[in-house]
């Protein structure tokens, strides 16, 4: 499999390395649409369902509301790309359902706003990673602010930023992972998986393989590449 390396990015602080709370205290997100290691579904992807998961923490007494913003620090670009933006949740609430629809002002959330996203939509747009880049983190960033901050819809992150600074009493992050594999590089060997018509081995070479002029797969092989001389590079065709 192609080796995933960290993509390069010019550094930019996401928006709660930049936020100092007013407490210590720490809010805990919770969501379903990742798995027990991390990994976002591929149906809340822009080329998936594109749907916003759902999310849940744990209550802030003195929170008048919430506000939400999730971004990408590795994706290429000079900042963090932005996937969702929402604030003036109100301050009861403790939950947000999959499937928010993508206007500024969705329903059943009392003055909440949606900001644009990366993409210049408003709400959620699901991970998009360009293909072969590596695993990209999503930083889902919540914080119980003491005020409503009554932004309209078209408010920018550098202003809503600034609102933050001034009013978050706590604050809390859920980090996903999501990757978009590039299906030749990060394709396994035909000679492991069988894909020849062969039992797959790693003692010998399937006859299919040694008509193209392959050997089989090294025992220790972990890469799942063709053989390779001791220096690391892949041997030709020939065994030469």
């Amino acid at each position: 499999m192609a080796q995933s390396t960290k993509p390069e990015h010019a550094g930019a602080p996401l928006t709660i390395q930049a936020v100092g709370p007013l407490t210590s205290r720490g809010l805990v997100l919770r969501s379903p649409a990742l798995d027990d290691d991390g990994w976002i579904s591929a149906i809340y992807s822009a080329d998936g369902d594109n749907i916003s998961p759902a999310l849940s923490w744990n209550a802030v007494l003195e929170a008048e509301s919430y506000a939400l913003v999730v971004e990408d620090p590795d994706a290429p670009g000079d900042e963090p790309f932005i996937h969702w933006m929402i604030w003036d949740i109100p301050g009861d609430v403790t939950e947000l359902a999959r499937d928010i629809a993508k206007t500024p002002e969705p329903q059943g959330l009392g003055r909440a706003h949606q900001g644009r996203n990366g993409n210049g939509g408003f709400g959620w747009f699901g991970p998009r990673p360009p293909q072969g880049h590596g695993v990209h983190r999503y930083h889902f960033q919540l914080f119980a602010l003491g005020k409503s901050l009554g932004m309209t819809p078209d408010t920018e992150l550098k202003e809503l930023l600034n609102a933050l600074k001034a009013n978050a009493i706590a604050s809390g992050e859920l980090v996903g992972l999501f990757e978009n594999r590039d299906p030749v590089a990060d394709a396994r060997s035909p000679g492991r998986t069988g894909s020849y018509g062969e039992t797959p081995s790693n003692e010998q070479a399937t006859e299919h393989e040694k008509e193209a002029g392959r050997g089989g797969l090294d025992a220790d092989d972990r890469d799942q590449h063709a053989p390779h001389r001791p220096g690391g590079e892949v041997q030709p065709r020939g065994g030469g």
